[in-house]
């Protein structure tokens, strides 16, 4: 999660009263706000009158399914990470929905520890990958999470794509312990070899850069950044 005094608000459409209940209460359990509608026009309205960090969408409910909701807010340039939860399983159903605009699809029944899961990975990306602002990570190093881009006294150097990935993830749990294990899942897509040694690797080139002090091992368990 990100730092534990910001709590993301989300969008929930789901019409089945106790579905609804019961994903609102995980999700406030959780740390999360919730603002819960029951029809897709009623969800359109929500998200033109406030802003959300995430949306969580059924897609067969009342006068406008989920799918014609989400890219009717696309469209209007609403590009907040999208969730759908969906009996529907087809792979036209699934191509329906990235094609409005998700980015992940969830076929219900499914454990409300896999949504907060695939919720989290999904909002620390949206966090990476739209933050144009410096963030000092020490005396010697700010960064940009977009661009990959760090900034010292004496210049300015790249990341690498995957440094740059995981830097964010540290980032958006600054001064909290990361896992490897959740590292790798949230860093290396599912076609690339993903081990503990290459993270290592990773790791190491990070804090030959940036400093032990500020990336921090955990042994055998993880990693955080510490910044203040």
């Amino acid at each position: 999660m990100l730092e534990k005094n910001i709590k993301l608000k989300i969008l929930l459409l789901e019409d089945d009263p106790l579905i609804c209940d019961i994903l609102s209460e995980f999700l406030e359990e959780n740390g999360y706000e919730v603002v819960s509608v029951y029809d897709g026009n009623e969800a359109i309205d929500k998200a033109y009158e406030q802003h959300f960090d995430a949306f969580i969408f059924d897609v067969k409910v009342p006068s406008k399914n989920g799918f014609d909701v989400l890219k009717t807010l696309r469209e209007s340039k609403q590009e907040v990470p999208a969730i759908f939860i969906t009996s529907l399983a087809s792979i036209d159903d699934l191509s329906k929905g990235y094609d409005a605009g998700c980015d992940d699809y969830i076929k219900k029944p499914f454990e409300l520890k896999e949504l907060q899961l695939r919720l989290q990975k999904l909002i620390r990306k949206s966090f990476s990958l739209n933050s144009n602002d410096k963030i000092t990570l020490n005396k010697l190093w700010s960064f940009e999470p977009k661009s990959g881009k760090l900034y010292g006294e004496n210049g300015e150097k790249f990341l690498t794509k995957k440094e740059t990935k995981i830097v964010n993830i540290l980032i958006s749990n600054k001064n909290h312990m990361v896992s490897n294990e959740q590292i790798i899942n949230d860093a290396w897509e599912f076609n690339e070899e993903a081990t503990e040694e290459n993270l290592r690797t990773h790791i190491k080139k990070l804090r030959k850069i940036l400093g032990k002090d500020t990336i921090q091992n955990i042994r055998k368990q993880g990693y955080l950044i510490a910044i203040s």
